[in-house]
């Protein structure tokens, strides 16, 4: 598969971000920072990234390895901004970790849930937040896999 049209490669693009972000999210993951990335102050920045990075390694590996093995002909600085677009919607989101129901001005993600209308839900139900977070990061996955996809070398 040497010539790819955008379409297929974007879905290939898509399914490799997508997969990756499952196995990132749950596999690779340690506990100790999926309990901490949502706090406040500096532990739970600290164990944010420190998610963030590994999640981004294992996207960059899935996203090399689809390249390579398929075909898709992807441009490293495609690659590296797709990449980077993950990783920054993906620490926006996990900084809300645990914080879904939070009083007052909370995160920027869940004072956006609630300005859209979702305080609601968020309120009513707990699985609410968790449900939104991997909606925005699917969301964000799209648009990452269209920047990767856009162009060939």
């Amino acid at each position: 598969m040497t010539n790819t049209n955008g379409a297929a490669r974007f879905a290939a693009v898509y399914a490799a971000l997508t997969a990756s972000h499952e196995v990132a999210d749950y596999w690779v993951q340690v506990d100790a920072d999926a309990v901490a990335k949502g706090r406040h102050g500096h532990e739970g920045r600290t164990a944010c990234v420190r998610h963030v990075a590994s999640y981004t390694a294992t996207q960059a590996i899935a996203l090399v390895a689809a390249d390579r093995g398929l075909g898709l002909r992807l441009g490293w600085r495609r690659i590296a901004a797709a990449l980077a677009v993950s990783a920054v919607t993906h620490y926006i989101a996990d900084r809300s970790g645990g914080r879904w129901r939070e009083e007052g001005p909370s995160t920027r993600l869940v004072r956006f849930a609630r300005r859209t209308g979702h305080a609601g839900w968020l309120e009513r139900d707990p699985g609410a937040g968790p449900l939104l977070d991997q909606a925005w990061h699917r969301g964000w996955i799209a648009v990452a896999a269209a920047v990767a996809a856009g162009g060939s070398q």
